[in-house]
């Protein structure tokens, strides 16, 4: 047994500071029967002083409305002749029954010192009673104390044989005992006439009558058992009668704890016969327990120490508001408070689960039950030095031997071996993974997780719902000062490991029949490294699923050597698979010894658009975490998915659910890991050169399930403008100058511009052509004149000239790979040239207008006069028509080239109405399946094609 300490706020007093429990607990001096009231015992002055003792009794009896409506109602019946005359008392065993009638003994038979007993002096003063009567008699049966064929001889020599001669005895002695001595001899109920005369004869009288069942159901099948029946009745009937009289019986709750047939008869007899007449008395409320227990355990509180106990409940209920989402909801009511201040110190959780689980065991007796229990727990701590604020379900000290069997005593077998190795024995795993973790350590969290799960979840592992919820589970053991989320943490790893730890919801439960955990465990170390890295493979692809592809063009799992990664002139990220990580400061790590290979060559040929390229390479580091995870998400697959397990239903949830979680794991994982990004680098002065540098960065690895590792590479680097989606004009403009792109020229086709950028990592990585062109699209916007170049459709090499020439904001064009950029003055000398030629064009022909008064002849005209030539009025086009063959396993890739480079620019022609029709023909070898038919034929239907058909020639 070890003491389990814990970090708890500062400023705040243990416990064991503020109250100390009686001293037969605190010292271990009390037996487990003496929680059991035996009024017989105490009716012989036999009893321990707790129970014996009426100053004591009372001192250490908390009076429940129930108690306190019984005293009054006895108070009122016995000296007024005002309240009930019979009062039937029915609850579970343990459930308080004969403590009250212990209450009611001790009062009337101690009449001369009742005020100055706790709390009667306050009923006194209620019911106005200033003066009390010298004597009540009263008359006391325990069913269990006499044999039915026993004789009770008294003092005087009188030889009793039925319960009615032993309370005739009681109340009136030989005088009492003659007006029924011949019905007692037979053994025959006397009629209710000598009843009357008795209780008249003997008023004021009590009539206590416990186990009366337990008692009549051994005469069961004899006339002697009818007879108590018979009497039952007259009792009944005499009671109400007599002034004041007042009866008092205890009768079973159910049929089982009557026992056998003859009991059951007799509770149902003997409960018809009270339902006549009686007045129901009402138990102990959950909450009035609470503090019958408190009483019962610890000595009362000084005002300095309920000062103490308030800072306590304050800090508890300031963690409950603050955290409303990991605690149920009602403990941030004031009512919680309440629950704290009444249960102090034991934590209401704990009384919780003790009332509502563990009270529901057939052995366990409720209020019995818990006292035994918690005696135990409370002697333990106090030997310990237990300086945790409240007594909780976490720490409970399952380690000690004797509170382990107070709990297994009420349990199946098998409990102690789930004990021993999940919750709380010497090498429990609770104990392994809190040595293994220093945070867990310090608040020994994961024992106390285990033993409030246990505490929560033991009696009720077989129930329909069985287990306990998460915060509820926070509830039995976050105290002030504490973190909750290393609770959290406490609880995920214990699920993973634990051999009879179940879950289901977020609910968890503890089990004698092992989970499926362990066979998962074995299994996952079954599975071969290639095995687990191809599932992280599969994993990988479906992160780089292309619709989720952020700001790349492409995305693409590098699994091994030799796979192929396109040469294309558009930004793709390759994501390295788990044989390539990454490793901090060493340039030669796996993850840069390939990214250099790949950067070099694409398969034999050598790779061209080096820029396009970014790389993400796992943390070696962070891998090992991974392929644990991912062993355990296969096992968890495999045992879902195998049949031949012949799994409960509680399995097969628990390993639904644990493959969900170990999937969820894997992906969360997964964004963890990777999170090197790495990417060729060039600086400017080093341009056509072979130095090409491998920059690194480091992702945050924070798990976003809103996202995945394109999306984070992708912001990382347009953060750092390592990757453009958009690209302005200004900045183009820059760098044509700061990177010499003009090379000495007048101008440059896009074509060659693009493959710059796409090739050397000196210049701003752009995600796709469409960035250039928007760049330069842009230099037209907003400005009157161009200053920084002009845009050309062609140049005609013959000539110099730039064709399609466009210099002037507003002006409308496309730009295509095959048009060029020109150096802005070179543009406008064009332009100042053509405007020129335009204006003397203009010039000769008014010349010739002015002289047509003076007609030459026609010869003369014709050899030395020049007009202009009629201008030839070009043909209308208004229709375009193209077809072109597709090679039918890079369909999509060359109908997006298509698109971009022909169809995009008949759409931007004013009123064009562009009609794209997809033909496809097949010629077979070998006759399609049946299946391949139906699918293209619905595939088609679906896609909503035109017309289509299977043809036979």
């Amino acid at each position: 047994m070890s003491k389990l300490e814990s970090t708890p706020q500062a400023g705040l007093k243990p416990w064991r500071d503020i109250v100390a429990p009686h001293p037969d607990v605190s010292s271990g001096n009390y037996q487990r029967a003496e929680f059991a009231a035996d009024l017989a015992q105490v009716h012989r002055g036999e009893a321990s002083s707790e129970y014996q003792d009426p100053r004591e009794f009372y001192q250490r009896t908390h009076l429940t409305q129930g108690l306190r409506d019984l005293l009054n109602n006895a108070l009122k019946r016995l000296l007024r002749n005002q309240g009930d005359p019979v009062i039937e008392l029915q609850t579970n065993f343990g459930g308080g029954k004969t403590h009250s009638l212990l209450a009611l003994m001790h009062l009337f038979e101690n009449l001369k010192i009742a005020p100055s007993l706790v709390g009667v002096e306050e009923l006194l003063k209620a019911l106005k009673i200033e003066t009390l009567p010298p004597i009540v008699n009263t008359a006391i049966f325990v069913g269990t104390s006499l044999g039915v064929d026993e004789k009770s001889i008294k003092p005087d020599g009188t030889e009793i044989r039925t319960v009615w001669g032993e309370l005739a005895w009681q109340l009136g002695r030989q005088k009492g005992y003659k007006l029924l001595a011949d019905a007692d001899q037979n053994r025959t109920s006397p009629g209710t006439e000598s009843v009357v005369a008795l209780l008249k004869q003997c008023s004021p009288a009590l009539i206590i009558i416990d186990e009366w069942v337990a008692y009549i159901r051994n005469v069961y099948n004899t006339p002697f058992f009818d007879a108590n029946l018979t009497f039952a009745q007259v009792l009944t009937e005499a009671v109400k009668a007599c002034p004041n009289t007042l009866l008092v019986a205890s009768l079973p709750k159910t049929k089982e704890e009557a026992g056998g047939e003859g009991g059951q008869v007799a509770l149902e007899t003997l409960k018809h016969t009270f339902n006549r007449i009686q007045t129901s008395w009402r138990p102990a409320s959950a909450e009035e327990s609470y503090e019958i227990i408190r009483r019962r355990l610890f000595e009362p509180l000084s005002s300095k120490e309920f000062a103490e106990r308030d800072a306590v409940i304050k800090a508890y209920m300031n963690i409950y508001r603050q955290n409303p989402d990991d605690f149920p909801s009602d403990t941030k009511e004031l009512s919680y408070q309440y629950k704290l201040e009444s249960c102090y110190p034991i934590h209401p959780e704990m009384f919780e689960r003790l009332y509502n689980d563990w009270s529901s065991l057939e052995k366990f007796q409720q209020t019995r039950g818990v006292l035994r229990l918690m005696a135990s727990v409370i002697h333990s701590l106090w030997e310990q030095d237990d300086h945790n604020l409240l007594i909780m379900p976490s720490t409970l000290p399952i380690d000690d031997r004797t509170v382990m069997d107070s709990l297994t005593y009420y349990l199946d077998d098998g409990w102690k071996a789930v004990i021993d190795k999940d919750i709380d024995g010497p090498n429990a795993l609770p104990r392994e993974i809190d040595k293994s973790n220093q945070t867990l350590g310090r608040y020994h969290a994961s024992r106390r997780v285990a033993r409030t799960i246990f505490m929560g979840s033991a009696p009720i592992s077989k129930g329909s719902n069985p287990g306990i919820e998460d915060k509820k589970i926070n509830l039995g053991c976050v105290q002030p000062g504490e973190t909750i989320a290393t609770f959290s943490d406490a609880i995920r790893r214990l699920n993973g490991r634990a051999t009879y730890l179940y879950e289901d919801a977020r609910r968890y439960w503890y089990s004698i029949q092992p989970s499926v955990t362990r066979l998962a465990q074995d299994r996952a170390q079954q599975f071969e490294p290639n095995t687990v890295h191809a599932k992280i493979i599969e994993y990988l692809q479906s992160e780089a699923d292309n619709r989720k592809r952020a700001e790349f063009a492409g995305l693409h799992v590098y699994t091994h050597e030799g796979d192929e990664i396109a040469d294309e002139k558009e930004a793709r990220l390759v994501i390295l698979g788990p044989d390539y990580p990454a490793i901090k400061n060493a340039d030669d790590s796996p993850a840069r010894t390939i990214i250099n290979t790949i950067l070099e060559k694409r398969g034999n040929q050598p790779r061209l658009f080096k820029n396009m390229l970014v790389f993400l390479a796992p943390e070696q580091s962070q891998l090992s975490a991974l392929e644990e995870a991912t062993r355990l998400a296969i096992a968890w697959k495999s045992i879902s998915e195998d049949t031949a397990l012949d799994l409960t239903r509680n399995q097969t949830t628990q390993a639904n659910s644990k493959r969900k979680e170990a999937e969820a794991a894997v992906n969360r994982l997964i964004q963890n890991v990777w999170t090197w990004c790495l990417y060729p680098s060039q600086e400017p002065d080093k341009a056509g050169t072979k130095d090409v540098e491998i920059e690194a960065l480091k992702l945050t690895g924070q798990y976003d399930k809103e996202t995945n590792l394109a999306a984070q590479v992708s912001k990382k680097l347009v953060d750092r403008e390592d990757l453009l989606p958009e690209y302005g004009c200004d900045r183009l403009k820059l760098d044509l100058e700061r990177f010499n792109l003009w090379q000495g020229r007048n101008h440059i086709q896009i074509q060659q511009l693009w493959e710059f950028f796409a090739t050397h990592p000196y210049l701003p990585r752009l995600k796709d052509q469409y960035c250039l062109f928007q760049a330069i699209k842009d230099e037209f916007e907003g400005k009157v004149l161009i200053d920084g170049f002009a845009y050309a459709a062609s140049h005609d090499e013959a000539t110099g000239k730039y064709l399609n020439l466009v210099t002037n904001r507003g002006e409308s064009f496309s730009v295509s790979l095959t048009g060029f950029i020109v150096k802005p003055e070179v543009a406008q000398n064009q332009v100042n040239v053509e405007q020129q030629a335009k204006a003397t064009a203009t010039k000769g022909y008014s010349s010739a207008g002015q002289s047509a008064a003076v007609r030459p002849s026609t010869r003369e005209a014709t050899s030395s006069t020049s007009y202009p030539q009629a201008t030839p009025q070009p043909r209308q086009i208004n229709r375009f028509f193209g077809s072109v063959s597709l090679d039918a396993y890079r369909v999509g890739k060359d109908a997006g080239r298509i698109a971009e480079e022909i169809i995009q620019h008949l759409s931007e022609v004013a009123g064009a109405q562009v009609e794209v029709k997809l033909d496809i023909q097949v010629q077979f070898s070998n006759q399609p399946t049946d299946q391949v038919i139906r699918t293209i034929t619905e595939n088609c239907k679906t896609l909503k094609f035109d017309d289509l058909s299977f043809e036979s020639d």
